[in-house]
Formats: structure tokens, C-alpha cells, sequence
């Protein structure tokens, strides 16, 4: 369930390509325990602290923060007006991004390829997803888990740069949802939570 390219570059530029962005599950094994002939998982070590947030000059929410893309298409200029050119064009709705600074009712934000640009603020929605960042020890897919922890049944297997839903953050771990699918991966292993980032 691969897509081409979720965003497009304008006039011309080579269109910039997510992988997958779209909810997706290799296989289901439930009732699979780790170390049981499944590929191992990277384990939930501490990581770099949060970044410092201070409160958005237009919303008083923290900045910066991740949000997801409610739109299934948006456009992102230069500056924070439509009298800005569009550089970027998204193309599928759910995308994880990170809101990096504010401008009335425009947010300027930062993707998981590192582009960044200006977005009106009623395309982006609270709700929280991320991008599977990385795959397990030994490069498999990573294991969803049915505990916050290494040891846990494994759920299934999701390949990386996949989206899901974020439902919860505690110790180092995160619990995704994805087609069906609910389970826990380490929080380093994801782009679009803060390290140490807690909730529910």
C-alpha cells in the first residue's frame, strides 16, 4: 500500500516523495512473542530531552508541536499570505507536521523530509500521527506490542516510513493504531512525537 509522492514541488522541481503515507500493517501475529523467531525491536532507551516550547504569539499553544494534516490537499508558500508563492502542494491527508512558528492565522511548518513553508491553520488538525522512522535491530519491520515493553507479545509488524495514529506516550513508548492493528513501538522509533513526550 505504497504511494507515489504525497506532496508536490511547484514549477518544476522534483516532486519530494513520503513513503507510505498511508496506515499500513505487514502482517498480524497475535499471540507471537518476542524472541520467538520474530524480528527484534530497537529498545525504548531514555533519549535527547524535549525541545524548549514557548507559547504560539497567535493560539498561546505550545510552539513548537507536532499536528497532523486535515486536509487531503493544502497548499504551503514562502511566507504566511496568499500573496506568497506555493512551493509545496500536499496530497494526502493524516501527514505528520511540526508547527514551528505562528502568524496570525498562518503556521509555519517543518515536515518529516525536513521542507518547510507556511500553511493556512485550518488545514492542520490537532489530532496526532507519526511516521514509523526506523525499523528493528536487525532491519526487519518493527513489532507493535501489546505492553510498553520489549518483551510483550508482538501485535504486528509495521515497515518503516508507514503513518499511524499517536493514541498515547508514556516512558519512552507510543501507542499506534493502524488498520485494525493497536499496539506499542519505542518513541525513538517514531518522527512526529518530541522525545520524553508524555500523554494520553
Amino acid at each position: 500500500m505504497r504511494e507515489q509522492s504525497t506532496k508536490t514541488k511547484r514549477k518544476g522541481r522534483r516532486a519530494g516523495v513520503f513513503a507510505a503515507l498511508s496506515f499500513g500493517i505487514l502482517a498480524s501475529l497475535a499471540g507471537v512473542c518476542a524472541g520467538e523467531g520474530g524480528p527484534g525491536t530497537a529498545l525504548a532507551s531514555p533519549q535527547a530531552a524535549m525541545p524548549e516550547r514557548t507559547p504560539g504569539s497567535a493560539t498561546g499553544l505550545p510552539v513548537p508541536r507536532f499536528v497532523s494534516l486535515k486536509s487531503g490537499r493544502a497548499n504551503v508558500r514562502r511566507g504566511p499570505g496568499t500573496d506568497f508563492p506555493i512551493d509545496w502542494v500536499y496530497r494526502k491527508s493524516g501527514v505528520p507536521l511540526e508547527v514551528i512558528a505562528e502568524s496570525s492565522n498562518w503556521r509555519r511548518i517543518r515536515d518529516h523530509e525536513g521542507d518547510g513553508g507556511w500553511i493556512w491553520h485550518s488545514m492542520l488538525d490537532g489530532e496526532r500521527t507519526a511516521i514509523i522512522d526506523r525499523t528493528a535491530e536487525d532491519g526487519a519491520p518493527l513489532a507493535l506490542q501489546a505492553e510498553p515493553d520489549e518483551a510483550a507479545p508482538i501485535i504486528a509488524y509495521a515497515e518503516k516510513g508507514l503513518v499511524a495514529h499517536v493514541t498515547a506516550c508514556k516512558s519512552y513508548w507510543c501507542r499506534l493504531e493502524a488498520k485494525g492493528y493497536e499496539g506499542w513501538v519505542p518513541q525513538n522509533a517514531l518522527w512526529g512525537v518530541y522525545p520524553g513526550e508524555e500523554f494520553e
